[in-house]
């Protein structure tokens, strides 16, 4: 059983998510917040092993309440909740440690997939988000040294997993096999030293390297 807490300041919305979850025989919510001091308690009281967490609220943000929890030993993995694309506030998150983010108003398969992906070990972020997300933030930074270590399939393969396609699409679109894509996309990690694939996308953000 997979324990889910849930940490947004509007209480319908958690209601709604809670029903979601809980009407599936693998997911359980162990508890709720409304604000990030809340979720704080909730989280060293119940222990859940996935944390849905809404950025702004009341008292404590999102933010604030992600770096306390994940400053702890052991801590949840913790998604965050947006109504926006991804923001600056959603990129710090990501770069604290967060799992990845979602919009609220997610298909409720996408937020079920999620959760289950998340406690796998995956990270998720939606293709359809990063598009959106390089569309409006095109300033461009320094790039750092550590992308020339990149060869050119590399840079290929990683303009196309920061737009947030899937192995299987990149594949396709490169001519090669899934196994060599998610051996680029691993030494691409490793040069860059990012976390997965999460991060390599706030990279891409923060450096303008995604088109």
């Amino acid at each position: 059983m997979i324990s889910v807490a849930l940490v947004d300041d509007q209480p319908l919305f958690r209601v709604g998510i809670r029903m979601l979850v809980d009407s599936q025989p693998d997911l359980s919510v162990v508890g709720e917040a409304g604000d990030g001091r809340e979720a704080i308690a909730l989280v060293a009281r119940e222990k859940p092993d996935i944390v849905l967490m809404d950025i702004r609220m009341p008292v404590m943000d999102g933010l604030e309440a992600t770096a306390a929890i994940l400053a702890e030993p052991d801590p949840p993995k913790i998604v965050m909740l947006t109504t926006f694309d991804l923001d600056e506030a959603a990129a710090r998150a990501i770069r604290q440690g967060a799992s990845g983010f979602l919009l609220k108003d997610a298909d409720p398969e996408f937020l079920l997939a999620a959760i289950r992906g998340v406690y796998a070990g995956s990270s998720v972020i939606a293709a359809s988000q990063t598009r959106e997300l390089f569309a409006q933030h095109a300033e461009r930074k320094r790039v750092p040294s550590e992308y020339a270590q990149l060869t050119e399939r590399e840079k290929e393969i990683f303009a196309l997993a920061a737009r947030g396609l899937s192995n299987g699409e990149i594949a396709a679109a490169e001519f090669l096999s899934e196994a060599t894509v998610k051996t680029h996309i691993s030494r691409i990690l490793a040069k860059l030293q990012l976390r997965d694939r999460v991060q390599l996308v706030v990279f891409a953000y923060d450096h303008g390297l995604a088109g």
